[in-house]
């Protein structure tokens, strides 16, 4: 592969226009940054994670650290797709693997009765937080999605769906594993009766 980042700082940008991958020129308020921006940001909270992960971690839960090492490169593939309108570019492969994962991890989770709150261990916190991040990238995407139906593939949005209910799958998952149990929301408001 031929160096592509030669120079980091171009200046660009310092009108408030950026470029797609396709050249076309945009400003950096539009809803296709926004998302790539979310994007970003989600992986680099992954990147947090692996490095928080605890070094006593069960062996079995290393599937977790090494899928989320994964999930940055498919989280590049998404942006490399939002950054590329008209190109046909799907994550779609992807989903049926995350939720296998996800559906054999929680089958070993005790079920919820009620909201739980994020936290944990370090690195529990830090996957829910991601998670909330994933979720933020996902509204993005089906924002650039309703604006630009034409132009990207809607397994983008749907991949984030499934990495955010498995960020929280983790999280559980993880804190279960390291003894760190999981307090339960308290509500102060109750409906009227």
């Amino acid at each position: 592969m031929a160096d592509r980042l030669t120079r980091i700082t171009t200046r660009g940008g310092d009108k408030g226009q950026s470029r797609l991958a396709t050249g076309d020129q945009l400003p950096k308020s539009h809803v296709v940054f926004e998302a790539l921006g979310h994007v970003d940001e989600l992986n680099s909270a992954i990147g947090q994670v692996l490095t928080a992960w605890p070094a006593d971690a069960p062996t079995e839960l290393m599937q977790l650290h090494d899928y989320l090492a994964q999930a940055q490169s498919r989280l590049f593939d998404v942006g490399g797709a939002l950054a590329s309108p008209g190109v046909a570019m799907s994550v779609a492969e992807e989903v049926p693997r995350l939720e296998a994962l996800s559906e054999a991890l929680n089958a070993e989770l005790p079920p919820l009765k009620n909201f739980i709150m994020p936290g944990g261990s370090d690195c529990g916190a830090r996957l829910h937080t991601a998670r909330a991040i994933c979720r933020r990238a996902e509204r993005a995407i089906w924002q650039v999605l309703t604006e630009r139906p034409d132009d990207y593939d809607q397994s983008l949005a749907v991949y984030l769906n499934r990495l955010s209910d498995a960020l929280f799958i983790f999280a559980r998952s993880l804190n279960r594993a390291l003894g760190e149990p999981e307090r339960v929301w308290e509500p102060m408001l109750k409906p009227d009766a």
